[in-house]
């Protein structure tokens, strides 16, 4: 299915844009979605879109074109736009080129998705591992012993993270599994997402340079509540889900079987999609949109404070379980 599309142009001039509803329902945005979905699909995609953005005030502010890109790159995934499903979202980015544009963001699910569709997987799992539940970890033999508190799941429910654990079975019958700690986990987020900081550190932003605490200091709730937007990234925001995404992108792209949805879902994570269907990485991004975890080194730029906070999207959390093919 075509992602691109003939609509208007991406500009700066956007910011003070049609909105997302007369946009999409605009005749020119109409053919364009009939042709690429047929005229059946057309206004649940339209609906879910809309749904979409109403439930993030940032969403609004983004170019109608990398709305619907995006949106459309996901429809020909087969893949839902529903935050409360997180097979994918649509996150807002500071680009120094467009202005403020949709990103493309693979979520842990659609992962998930795209991996069972494939049918090469009779097995795939991805789970927090709890503190005393890990008895070892053998990673040269791949050996692994776990005890889950299945018996106490409302202790499990309460009990700290001390790692991650994600593994599939195929269809002829090889395995793999993959083991990190959780303060493996904070190096790679501290490493590739320049919203993360796992130590204390200090940012410039337009008021002066600010005092940024590590991470454990915020998961125990150490921070002031008026500098919450230093940690609107969704490392600090739902470290697991963040987590659970980047084991599956280790455990399928090094030794998974790939299929050809699941390769273009994976080139096109944290992208902008262009208008003729090509892929384009935001250049400049900014401490309160960056929010998944990407195989690059992202660019950093001065951290600008916003004048008012604003609200930001809930992720759902949800103990991920087995899944069969």
């Amino acid at each position: 299915m075509a992602v691109g599309n003939s609509l208007a142009n991406r500009t700066k001039t956007q910011s003070t844009k049609t909105g997302i509803t007369t946009f999409l329902n605009s005749m020119a945005v109409i053919s364009n979605i009939d042709q690429a979905l047929g005229k059946d699909n057309r206004q649940r995609f339209i609906t879910g879109v809309i749904s979409a953005v109403n439930n993030n005030e940032s969403l609004k502010e983004c170019t109608n074109q990398s709305i619907l890109s995006g949106a459309l790159l996901g429809e020909s995934l087969k893949l839902s736009p529903s935050p409360q499903l997180g097979h994918y979202y649509l996150v807002p980015f500071n680009d120094k080129k467009y202005g403020k544009i949709a990103q493309f963001q693979l979520g842990y699910k659609g992962y998930i998705q795209l991996a069972i569709r494939s049918g090469q997987y009779r097995k795939l799992n991805v789970l927090a591992i709890k503190e005393g539940e890990l008895e070892y970890f053998d990673p040269l033999n791949e050996e692994i012993k776990i005890n889950l508190m299945v018996d106490k799941w409302d202790e499990r429910e309460e009990a700290p993270t001390m790692g991650y654990y994600a593994s599939f079975e195929l269809t002829n019958g090889f395995r793999k599994a993959i083991y990190w700690s959780k303060k493996q986990m904070m190096s790679h987020a501290d490493k590739y997402s320049a919203a993360f900081s796992k130590d204390a550190t200090k940012i410039n932003t337009k008021y002066g340079t600010k005092e940024k605490v590590s991470f454990e200091d915020y998961e125990a709730g150490n921070y002031d509540p008026k500098d919450s937007w230093m940690y609107s990234s969704h490392w600090y925001k739902d470290f697991d889900q963040m987590a659970y995404k980047t084991m599956l992108r280790q455990l399928i792209s090094k030794w998974g079987i790939m299929s050809i949805d699941l390769q273009n879902a994976m080139e096109s994570d944290m992208a902008m999609i262009n208008e003729d269907g090509t892929k384009e990485y935001v250049d400049a991004v900014t401490e309160e949109n960056i929010v998944a975890d990407q195989d690059l080194q992202e660019a950093v730029e001065e951290t600008t404070e916003p004048e008012k906070q604003e609200p930001q999207e809930e992720t759902i959390k949800e103990e991920p379980q087995q899944f069969f093919k």
